[in-house]
């Protein structure tokens, strides 16, 4: 008997709290173990070790994860991670060599070549992601039944493609409409066992959630354009370009006396976006997350998210404060580190084997770093994240999980190697 059957069972009138569908079981601290022997074994196999690592990351959230009494569980290998990653390099080498014989043709092709190459790349990543996608559905198990997905990996990357166009022409506010779409799409070819899955979410909803937040980030860079136009002389600009030299600038300011002005406060905006885009990004993934995890269903069983603002902002906090002691940390430990790099490199006589064991320290301090401070951001943000969304759900319907059937069958780890080489994995 699990714990919905025991609330159900209970006498009238008795005054119970309302039982937690869904519980994470997993402990900080084992998984910042977890992560930091991964580093670690990072950095000794030069990058190699991480298939296991992201291997052992699910299998830990995916196991810890409680819901209505069952673990979810993670049944795929590092061994396929690797062979599916071996056979992306094999299909992009091709492919990366195709773009670089375009690129030396000095027609219009080769001109174009940038842009051929980028669209290409883009295009196969959207075909990575539904496959990636596809893949860790068929390795997630519930109950001894698979989750699957089928639909064409092609037909999302091309319908990406264009949300993607729109969204960029719209200046972003098309973002929430395309993030609508997709899930539609996704979602509608995604089953658990043979219990099909749909999304409900609107994307005017979000829409008008994120619009203020928009707005902030937005108008500062506005008010620079506006101030811009608005001062420049562009009469004597063209005529400024029109004529070259050395002098171009000298003659530009001449001409545009205020333009000077107009570039510090273009500056001064430029930071007061980045700064409010940075402040409001922990809320912009709070809207998301409840929003999307609100709109998943699975036949008759229904999600929703009563995630908090202020516990995603204290998942950074906690970034941030980690970061801080570390970034201490690692400049005391710098210390030696660069005086060594200043023995090998220092005066008229270095050598070059001195030259490039200073090389090779810097990259290692390098390496060190980023390793360090990505650890702490998957140990505090992701981990939060997941825990946070998890626990924030609401189940309702559970009892269609008492008629599911099996379905689907495990899906190749080419997808999920593409968007490793791609650089557009996940979870």
């Amino acid at each position: 008997m699990n714990r919905l059957e025991a609330a159900t069972m209970a006498p009238a009138g008795a005054a119970l709290p309302e039982p937690k569908v869904i519980r994470f079981l997993g402990a900080r601290r084992a998984y910042w173990r977890l992560l930091v022997r991964g580093a670690v074994l990072l950095m000794t196999t030069l990058g190699i070790y991480r298939f296991w690592l992201m291997t052992d990351v699910r299998r830990f959230l995916w196991s810890n994860t409680e819901i209505a009494g069952d673990n979810l569980e993670y049944t795929g290998t590092p061994l396929e991670l690797l062979l599916g990653f071996l056979i992306a390099i094999a299909i992009l080498i091709p492919i990366y060599a195709g773009l670089f014989l375009v690129a030396l043709d000095l027609g219009t092709l080769g001109q174009l070549s940038g842009l051929i190459g980028f669209a290409a790349l883009f295009l196969l990543g959207q075909y990575a992601i539904y496959r990636a996608r596809r893949y860790r559905l068929t390795r997630t198990i519930f109950r001894g039944l698979r989750f699957h997905q089928a639909g064409s990996a092609w037909g999302y990357a091309f319908r990406a493609i264009a949300w993607w166009i729109i969204t960029v022409l719209s200046g972003g506010l098309a973002y929430p409409f395309q993030l609508a779409s997709l899930e539609r799409f996704k979602m509608r070819h995604t089953f658990y066992g043979d219990l099909a899955g749909h999304f409900a979410g609107s994307g005017l909803r979000l829409f008008l959630r994120g619009l203020p937040m928009w707005f902030l980030v937005v108008a500062p860079l506005a008010l620079a354009v506006g101030a811009f136009i608005d001062v420049v002389d562009w009469n004597a600009l063209g005529e400024a370009l029109s004529q070259g030299g050395d002098d171009i600038l000298a003659r530009i300011e001449g001409s545009n006396p205020a333009l000077a002005g107009v570039l510090v406060f273009a500056m001064l905006m430029a930071g007061v976006t980045g700064s409010a885009a940075a402040l409001l990004y922990p809320a912009f993934q709070a809207v998301v997350l409840r929003w999307w995890t609100s709109g998943l269903r699975f036949g008759t069983i229904e999600m929703r998210s009563r995630l908090r603002m202020r516990d995603v902002y204290g998942a950074y906090m906690r970034f941030l404060w980690y970061g801080v002691l570390f970034a201490i940390a690692a400049g005391i430990a710098a210390i030696p580190a660069l005086l060594m790099v200043g023995a090998l490199t220092g005066g008229e006589e270095a050598s070059q084997t001195g030259e490039i064991a200073a090389t090779g320290v810097l990259l290692v301090g390098y390496v060190v770093i980023a390793l360090g401070f990505s650890t702490i951001y998957r140990a505090t943000v992701l981990l939060s994240l997941w825990q946070l969304g998890m626990e924030s759900l609401q189940l309702s319907g559970l009892t269609a999980l008492d008629t599911v059937r099996a379905g689907g069958r495990p899906s190749s780890a080419l997808g999920e190697g593409l968007a490793d080489a791609l650089n557009v994995g996940g979870y």
